[in-house]
């Protein structure tokens, strides 16, 4: 099974790369995919470039095996909608079954993504969710793909809704390069050798 983490990480910081260890131990995933986004089609633009970008994400995950990074998004022109992603994905593993791992303000606003109904037919979506989360007022397309349980996504390679409580820090990129334009400090947020890049950079100093 092969976990698809998805976002601009700017900066990546612990409350990504917490939630991707944690899933990926908790579905036992051969890998989690982390894929950042060139374009993101629902909200402001990046900061920092994706290059810069990516080579954050490279010196966050360098000493964690199974957390790969994943370039389709920023290698392809035109917004990255995460269903032509998950195209791309399903063409490279054909029949392992794929999760893609959303947060539960990103499942609120799921219905305003691109050709998001088809999101199913190339993975399941797993919601993280904060202990004590209850799933409240979704509506029949949702709860006909509802799974009961971990077991039941290993048993095919898309089309489920599961909601997945994990140990979600309570980190933003945007707090962060706040804290940065700050001159506060952003010590254990993020990765020591992702502030020392952030420093040599200048990056999200005020203009």
């Amino acid at each position: 099974m092969i976990g698809i983490f998805g976002g601009t990480f700017d900066p990546v910081h612990y409350g990504h790369l917490r939630s991707a260890l944690e899933v990926k131990d908790i579905y036992g995933l051969t890998e989690v995919r982390l894929i950042p986004c060139a374009q993101p089609p629902h909200r402001e633009q990046p900061v920092a470039t994706p290059p810069m970008r990516l080579h954050m994400l490279e010196l966050a995950i360098k000493d964690q095996p199974g957390l790969v990074i994943d370039t389709r998004e920023l290698n392809r022109d035109g917004a990255s909608y995460m269903v032509d992603t998950l195209i791309s994905l399903r063409q490279e593993f054909k029949d392992e079954p794929l999760m893609l791992f959303i947060g539960s303000d990103a499942f609120n606003y799921l219905k305003t993504w691109h050709q998001w109904q088809h999101l199913f037919d190339f993975a399941h979506i797993i919601v993280m969710t904060r202990p004590g989360f209850e799933i409240h007022n979704i509506d029949d397309f949702f709860k006909a793909r509802l799974a009961s349980g971990i077991s039941e996504l290993a048993q095919c390679a898309a089309g489920k809704l599961y909601f997945q409580q994990i140990t979600q820090l309570d980190i933003s990129a945007t707090a962060i390069r706040s804290i940065i334009a700050k001159q506060q400090n952003p010590g254990f947020l993020l990765p020591d050798s992702v502030i020392a890049y952030i420093r040599q950079h200048k990056l999200y100093q005020r203009h």
